[in-house]
């Protein structure tokens, strides 16, 4: 019975624990607000603390909902790469788009430097716009040369082969930028990696979430193809489904999200590969119709925990988000798989 009605269960289960967490993240901090205050904060209530008010709207606020935005763009993207190749272990990463990102905002912070004498990731707002246009670039950039390598091959196998090898090449540049950059550059550059929520901010982080809102309901427009595509190249063509036109479009729906997530957050690893296969734990099912916006409501309540936790007080500053996120999600997802294979 219970089985029976599970989605309709964990769904507002899923969504009041957004909720809950995304007022934690509005409590819980260096600086400690309690729950009433931070009600009364968000309703308008300027007879708050002036500090406070500042604290959550300036910063707390946009981390929690670029952290709802991520975590579910990034989670959404996992799903498609592991539908499209058939294989547990794909994630957003897995076509080297993540590194495309990374050599971009590379040419940025270390070759700019070398070049111009002062790298463009120094020069406050500017600098960091040209981090995320680095950032894009490089991940679009990638996502072409994959979708022309997709349309000349016909084997997934290989275009993974080839995404994997695209990865490699991109390590390689940054290591040598990395080995040819002053010590202050790599550094900055190492930061970058580490990922974060907190880099986004006032109209960036609106700009952020509406492009987020726009692209994961067009996600929703490929669940058809995807349910095809679980029954295999052969017999999904059989069913009329354009196999390789299909292949194209949700892997430039998934390039576009990470390229978005990356450019303002940073690399931010595991919620891709680990979350879809939570929500398949959860909700006992492989139809992307009910899977699809599970693993979405599934990412944004890890990211948010994961940014609660990096901010935990106690520590110094903020805790690297990709740290975090292997943390807490590695032995959950790992217990929900071990109890699903027991019953």
């Amino acid at each position: 019975m219970f089985a029976r009605y599970r989605p309709a269960i964990l769904f507002p289960v899923m969504l009041a624990a957004i909720f809950v967490l995304l007022v934690a993240n509005l409590m819980i901090g260096t600086v400690p607000i309690p729950a009433g205050s931070v009600c009364r904060i968000l309703f308008g209530d300027e007879s708050q603390s002036e500090i406070w008010r500042n604290i959550i709207f300036q910063a707390r606020l946009p981390q929690a909902l670029t952290a709802v935005a991520a975590g579910a763009g990034l989670a959404v993207s996992g799903l498609q790469m592991q539908t499209v190749f058939r294989n547990p272990l794909a994630g957003p990463s897995v076509l080297g788009i993540s590194n495309g990102s990374a050599l971009g905002v590379a040419f940025v912070v270390l070759l700019s430097g070398q070049i111009g004498g002062t790298a463009l990731s120094r020069m406050g707002l500017l600098g960091n716009a040209a981090i995320s246009i680095g950032a894009i670039i490089g991940a679009l950039a990638v996502m072409v040369l994959i979708v022309w390598v997709g349309n000349k091959v016909k084997g997934n196998v290989t275009l993974l082969i080839i995404g994997v090898m695209i990865g490699y090449l991109a390590n390689a540049i940054i290591g040598v930028l990395k080995f040819l950059s002053p010590d202050e550059d790599v550094k900055s550059f190492v930061v970058w990696g580490l990922g974060s929520f907190s880099r986004v901010s006032g109209g960036e982080m609106v700009l952020f979430v509406v492009l987020m809102a726009v692209l994961l309901p067009l996600s929703f427009l490929l669940v058809k193809p995807m349910n095809l595509m679980l029954l295999g190249d052969r017999y999904a063509a059989n069913l009329g489904l354009n196999v390789r036109r299909a292949r194209t479009l949700v892997i430039v729906c998934s390039g576009v999200l990470v390229a978005i997530v990356t450019a303002y957050c940073g690399p931010i690893m595991f919620i891709g590969l680990a979350v879809p296969h939570l929500a398949r734990a959860l909700f006992r099912t492989s139809d992307h119709r009910m899977l699809l916006p599970a693993t979405a409501v599934c990412g944004s309540a890890l990211a948010l925990l994961c940014n609660i936790i990096a901010r935990m007080p106690g520590f110094e500053g903020v805790l690297p988000v990709n740290s975090v996120t292997a943390l807490v999600g590695a032995p959950v997802v790992a217990f929900l798989l071990f109890r699903r294979r027991s019953e």
